[in-house]
């Protein structure tokens, strides 16, 4: 998929390059930056939140190391899991419809206090390689083709 025009223009969704110098090292095994996505939150709640459903929408990166997963939003992180860490497999990894890939999972895995569902959606012509790398690394039930 092509890159959003913030990325080609600004830079917007790239990976910081003193960060990415840390995640080679940790070695990559699947990575897009620059690419549009989306989180859904359902049923959603948090100290001072709530939605039933509010969907907002993004452009950063995602990448897939043999250490662990992580998204950026702009410059934060949304997504910073081991894959050593047990409640990665407890988030739900699905290719959905052609070039998005879904990462959903309960708040309350990161955050106590919170509940509901969170959805990160990632247009990525990469999708199937995340997800079959992430099959080869977990093994996990919860990663569905």
């Amino acid at each position: 998929m092509a890159k959003t025009l913030l990325f080609r223009l600004f830079g917007i969704g790239k990976i910081p390059e003193q960060f990415m110098a840390t995640l080679r090292a940790e070695g990559i095994l699947a990575l897009d930056e620059g690419i549009k996505g989306s989180i859904t939150y359902r049923n959603f709640r948090a100290p001072g939140k709530y939605s039933a459903w509010r969907r907002q929408w993004f452009r950063g990166s995602i990448v897939l190391t043999q250490v662990r997963l992580v998204s950026l939003l702009s410059l934060s992180t949304a997504i910073d899991v081991p894959l050593t860490d047990e409640r990665i497999r407890s988030m739900r990894f699905n290719v959905e419809k052609e070039g998005i890939l879904l990462v959903a999972f309960d708040p309350s895995l990161f955050y106590p206090g919170w509940s509901g569902t969170m959805e990160y959606r990632f247009r990525t012509s990469e999708a199937p390689a995340f997800l079959e790398k992430l099959r080869e690394r977990l093994g996990d039930p919860q990663v569905h083709g």
